[in-house]
């Protein structure tokens, strides 16, 4: 097994349970490791498998349409599922919507989805201010095929350290470290694309959701998740977290973000699988744990936006909100 997903991705053994994780355009697979680690913890077998056209070079993205990308989706699940008797399917970001995207191509074959950041609209606070002319400007013959939309402050990411050392990363010019530090708008033609059939296909699509999102997301405010709860025909739950941005699954509360995926995909599970995975699991007290974890409680959709204006501050300069500004901190 180990050999044969190796060549697709990276592999944590565990258990017959297994979970796809799917990282984001222009993205590595590295930026999921921390929450395959955590979830692999629990018992799990995880896998995170390099989309086509990434981590090499801006040219060979653009050899590649959002159907490559589903593509090698498709490609890791086939192989996981010679090794799984039962698989989760999860992503960050444009990630999230390969996910959706797959459990719409195979109903009933999921047993859940774990959504993180999902982009539907770059409508966080640090998106700039006439980014709703992009499908103009890209549909535009000379500027639209030379378009490339720029990371911005604070690069998804809350906790500063981990700010600074993964920017570093993403200007080293080797995109295996930390993706690409900007996105072709050829690239952005196609998300939008999948993003549409996404959205179409959600009020079909009945495989239990969990939704994990930043309240104060910089690149897709909570607004994305909120919709797919909305929408999506299958059950759902929306963690809302308070002291992160867009990267969630490496930011200050990944590990929530991995301990409310195991929860809820544990739920998913029969008993004798529940017992499966707890003969895997690291540490017998990490199942018990989630075994008493409390009733999760959802909350109000007007309470996760209360406070949220379609833009909270702007950045400025690059740097980003003003030092006096207390949602800074």
């Amino acid at each position: 097994m180990m050999e044969e997903l190796a060549n697709l991705g990276l592999i944590y053994p565990g258990s017959r349970i297994g979970v796809l994780l799917i990282h984001g355009l222009t993205g590595t697979p590295k930026e999921l490791s921390a929450l395959a680690r955590d979830l692999n913890r629990y018992g799990f077998t995880v896998f995170c498998p390099l989309l086509a056209g990434h981590c090499s070079s801006e040219a060979e993205l653009l050899q590649t349409t959002w159907r490559d990308w589903l593509g090698s989706v498709d490609k890791a699940f086939q192989a996981l599922s010679k090794h799984a008797d039962a698989i989760f399917a999860g992503g960050i970001s444009a990630g999230a919507v390969l996910s959706l995207r797959l459990a719409q191509s195979r109903p009933g074959q999921l047993r859940g989805l774990g959504l993180y950041s999902t982009t539907l609209r770059w409508d966080g606070w640090s998106i700039p201010r006439l980014s709703f002319l992009l499908p103009l400007i890209l549909r535009l013959p000379y500027l639209g095929r030379r378009y490339r939309f720029e990371e911005n402050y604070p690069y998804g990411l809350k906790n500063d350290r981990l700010r600074a050392r993964i920017h570093a990363l993403m200007m080293s010019g080797d995109a295996s470290l930390a993706g690409f530090s900007g996105t072709p708008g050829q690239s952005l033609r196609e998300l939008w694309r999948l993003v549409d059939l996404a959205k179409a296909g959600l009020p079909g699509l009945k495989t239990p959701t969990l939704l994990i999102h930043a309240r104060d997301d910089d690149i897709a405010s909570i607004r994305n998740a909120l919709y797919i709860q909305k929408h999506i025909g299958g059950p759902s739950r929306l963690v809302a977290l308070e002291s992160s941005y867009h990267m969630i699954t490496i930011d200050q509360e990944r590990q929530k973000v991995g301990f409310e995926s195991a929860r809820y995909f544990f739920d998913q599970l029969t008993a004798d699988e529940q017992r499966e995975l707890a003969a895997k699991a690291k540490d017998p007290d990490l199942i018990s744990g989630l075994a008493l974890a409390g009733e999760f409680q959802e909350r109000r959709p007007a309470d996760l936006l209360k406070g949220l204006s379609k833009r909270r501050y702007w950045v400025r300069g690059g740097r980003g909100p003003k030092a006096s500004d207390p949602k800074a901190k």
